[in-house]
């Protein structure tokens, strides 16, 4: 598996732990930035991260912000990007199984570091349910 994972400012700690947390389970990952605690803006380094998940360069896509409604926003404007905020493992796990969201997009200053790991494992271990009914409603909005 290969993920792509950006952050701005906000989420820069927290990337720096997830990207730890999955090279140490195997999983390669593609960093996009940002790299320091600068203040940056955070379509710089989110569109390119969600932009390799719909080039298909990456299976999967982990955006991080202080909120997680701006890489969003960001991720969501891409087309064939589903990404979902999610701040529990429960939404991690059903946004995959009926959504088939490809990017994973968590707020630092919501979620801290041992759920976020939690949800991260949830979100990459929960398939899709290929059902007809949830296909179907993603055909709608592709």
């Amino acid at each position: 598996m290969k993920v792509s994972i950006a952050s701005d400012h906000g989420g820069f700690v927290l990337k720096e732990a997830v990207k730890k947390h999955l090279e140490e389970k195997g999983i390669e990952v593609k960093d996009f930035g940002t790299d320091s605690l600068a203040s940056c803006d955070y379509p710089d380094f989110g569109r390119p991260a969600a932009q390799a998940v719909a080039d298909k360069e990456v299976d999967f896509g982990i955006l991080i912000c202080t909120t997680g409604i701006g890489m969003s926003m960001v991720a969501n404007k891409i087309k064939g990007i589903r990404a979902a905020l999610c701040s529990d493992s429960v939404s991690a796990s059903l946004t995959r199984q009926h959504n088939n969201a490809n990017v994973l997009v968590i707020g630092a200053g919501i979620v801290g570091e041992i759920l976020a790991m939690n949800i991260v494992d949830t979100f990459l271990g929960t398939d899709f349910s290929n059902s007809e009914r949830h296909q179907r409603r993603i055909d709608k909005i592709e």
